[in-house]
């Protein structure tokens, strides 16, 4: 079996999109989704499937909006691609340490999307980066580098002009998520 990871968007955000991980769980399993795991309340959801991505992510979608009234997108990596994700970031090991020095929380993020963009999309999304906020992409990836903040950023207010569906995790939940997947597989 191939363990999965779903990155819900836009839930337990601003007391909106409210759903308790501990219900998600139970809802998912009892639907057939195996192993599932959970990680914090921003969506990150582990499991293991053979089924194909895209009726994965139907599946997983149909069963938020049935139990939780909710229309969540969801986006799915396997942990292979969490791996490739985080072994693969475009920014230098000095590009971080000069951003970690000056930003006042977290700076480095991944938007993970459906699938990849487009070029005009990404022109389009290329002219919000400035000096503060740097983007690389990388297939599905956009690579976010915050010098002062992710607070009121630009780049992830227009995520949306990459015309798929974007969800961000910052890098410690990234590698948090690839250590479970990690620890998972190791069960097998």
């Amino acid at each position: 079996m191939t363990i999965r990871i779903a990155l819900l968007r836009g839930i337990n955000v601003g007391g909106k999109n409210k759903i308790k991980m501990a219900e998600l769980k139970r809802a998912l399993t009892e639907q057939g989704f195996k192993e599932v795991q959970t990680y914090i309340q921003s969506g990150n959801i582990l499991f293991a499937s053979e089924e194909e991505e895209g009726m994965l992510g139907l599946r997983m979608e149909e069963v938020i909006r049935r139990e939780f009234h909710l229309d969540i997108p969801v986006v799915l990596r396997t942990a292979a691609e969490l791996q490739a994700t985080a072994k693969n970031c475009p920014f230098t090991a000095e590009e971080i340490a000069a951003a970690e020095a000056s930003s006042t929380g977290e700076c480095l993020y991944v938007a993970f999307l459906r699938r990849e963009p487009t070029a005009e999309a990404l022109e389009r999304f290329a002219a919000y980066a400035n000096d503060k906020e740097l983007f690389r992409v990388s297939g599905r990836e956009v690579y976010l580098l915050f010098t002062e903040s992710v607070r009121n950023s630009k780049l992830t207010a227009n995520l949306q002009r990459l015309d798929a569906y974007a969800t961000v995790r910052n890098w410690n939940t990234v590698n948090k998520l690839i250590s479970l997947a990690v620890e998972m597989e190791s069960t097998k």
